[in-house]
Parts: structure tokens; sequence; C-alpha cells
């Protein structure tokens, strides 16, 4: 389980230093893609291999299920962390998601999240009142 806020940087090579309480269970290897909001997603290997078995059982003839598959796995990048726990982050991500040196990254579950700082400040601004809002919603009668 992924949780916390963490900001490393991103070296000049475009290689990010996973948060050290992150690196074990991604020791073997994860897969780093596009998510939304404009920020990146890491999943460990087992996590996307589940994601993928779900999406297989999509309907294909659906244009929503066709276009998130496309855009999911067109720009997902299989890495596997070097000795230092640093992974590549390539271009193509670092461009969606708006990526410089400066980072924020996220544990979200059973997933990573890699934020633009400004990104992350403004989604987290606009977010505060619907969180706040949402736990009922998300945990009713509790």
């Amino acid at each position: 389980m992924f949780f916390g806020t963490y900001t490393p940087k991103l070296d000049d090579k475009g290689r990010l230093f996973l948060p050290a309480k992150f690196r074990e269970e991604l020791a073997e290897g994860l897969v780093v893609t596009r998510g939304q909001e404009r920020c990146l997603t890491i999943w460990s290997l087992e996590d996307f291999a589940r994601l993928t078995e779900r999406l297989q059982q999509a309907p294909m003839t659906v244009k929503g299920t066709r276009d998130y598959v496309r855009m999911l796995f067109a720009a997902a990048s299989q890495e596997v962390p070097d000795k230092q726990g640093r992974i590549s982050i390539p271009p193509v991500l670092r461009q969606y998601a708006s990526l410089d040196r400066d980072v924020v990254v996220i544990g979200s579950m059973n997933r990573i999240e890699i934020w633009d700082p400004t990104s992350w400040a403004e989604y987290s601004e606009q977010q505060e009142q619907v969180f706040s809002d949402l736990s009922d919603e998300v945990f009713p009668g509790a």
C-alpha cells in the first residue's frame, strides 16, 4: 500500500528517485503511464497485470473503452528501479504531466501518482471541500 506525499526531484536525465518507503514493493519492476488530471501513475507489475485483466473483459465495441485503453497503454513504460531507487520517466510522459525538475509524488492506495507541484497544489485546494463532502458518500452511515 502506498501513502504519503514526497517532493523528490528529477535529475538531468529525467530519472526520478522513488521515495524509500515505496522501493521494496516496486523492486521487481513497475509500469508508469498517464493518469487522470495530467499526472502520471505508477503501478506495481502485479497491479498493472490485474488492471490489464479487467480491461480485457471490457467490451472493445464501446468507444470509451477503446479510447481509454489506447491512452493508457500507448504511453506506458515498464521500468525496473536501479540500485539507487531511480526510474526513468520517458520524455512523452514528462511532457504530458508538465514535469520539469521539481515533482510531487503521492501514494494513492495501490498506485503512486507523480504531479507537477503547481498542478498538485491547485488540485488539492480545489478538492479540499469535495473531500469533506465525499466522506458521507464513500462511507455511508459511518
